[in-house]
């Protein structure tokens, strides 16, 4: 019908339907990007965040995890033994330097407690030997009680690695931060998640957990313990054991004793964890107290 308008019209018509076209309304809203980052569609990134991975993990079949937290600045102990030579060496050249005296106690400490990175990752590596191995002839892996971390290095990088190192899959639930942001290269590639909310991130943590597996660390590993322990109290998740590393740490850097004289927590929150100081000890508690539920999950 084009030949019965006139020039004037086809060419307002053509002027008028590109600047339709190109104009932002017009973009189809799961495809506009900054619609979708907008505060107007929060709730919708939101719903996003929840239903992505829980959308992979249930078609993967990952039934089961075991949450693993931890401070992100702890090295493997090879790499922190490195790290103090160097720090020795540099000191030893310039003893009076105060930024290097500085890097040579922070090298100290890392060497410390660069056992908590091996103990994360030969945690890992039992949990995962235990309940990841291949069935006989038919290469089906359980994805009972599959290591699930924060994503990110230290004891997150240590608990993925020891799932890698034995051939089995491991989760990592990775969250945009001006540090740290990057995942560990030992997460299995098909379950490396991205979060922007923490809370989403927590709640992917919690929903299939069988146990949370505490080690040292500074204000998120205490962020990710408290929410544990207060979804407990408040029996608003599963029974799940909540495992403590190194009862020394916690007893210093956490009074539970004296929460109780408070009044503040009951006694028998006190029974919510149980205190560890080696890998098989954690892993001991962990099956022992799911066969006195009668969990499927342990054979």
């Amino acid at each position: 019908m084009r030949e019965y308008f006139s020039q004037e019209e086809l060419q307002f018509r053509e002027r008028q339907e590109k600047l339709l076209l190109d104009t932002p309304s017009y973009v189809l809203a799961y495809q506009d990007d900054k619609f979708l980052n907008s505060p107007e569609a929060r709730a919708y990134r939101i719903q996003l965040e929840v239903v992505k991975p829980e959308t992979i993990l249930r078609s993967q079949h990952i039934d089961t995890t075991i949450i693993v937290f931890g401070s992100a600045r702890f090295l493997p102990g090879d790499v922190a033994q490195n790290y103090l030579c160097d720090a020795e060496a540099q000191v030893a050249a310039n003893p009076n330097d105060k930024t290097l005296q500085a890097k040579l106690r922070d090298a100290q400490c890392k060497l410390k407690f660069s056992k908590y990175y091996d103990m994360a990752r030969e945690f890992a590596q039992i949990v995962s030997k235990f309940n990841q191995k291949a069935a006989p002839n038919s290469g089906y892996k359980r994805h009972d009680f599959v290591i699930c971390t924060g994503g990110g290095p230290g004891v997150m990088e240590a608990a993925n690695r020891g799932a890698h190192d034995v051939g089995a899959t491991s989760v990592g639930l990775n969250i945009a931060l001006p540090f740290e942001q990057k995942p560990n290269p030992y997460i299995s590639t098909e379950f490396c998640f991205q979060f922007h909310y923490f809370a989403i991130r927590k709640l992917h943590f919690m929903l299939r957990a069988k146990a949370l597996v505490v080690f040292p660390g500074g204000f998120g590993t205490f962020d990710e313990l408290f929410e544990g322990l207060t979804l407990r109290q408040t029996h608003r998740m599963q029974q799940l054991p909540i495992i403590l590393f190194c009862e020394e740490f916690w007893r210093n850097t956490v009074d539970f004793d004296y929460l109780v004289e408070c009044g503040v927590i009951s006694p028998e929150d006190i029974e919510l964890f149980t205190f560890v100081e080696t890998p098989q000890q954690a892993w001991d508690a962990i099956v022992d107290y799911h066969k006195a539920q009668n969990d499927p999950a342990i054979r």
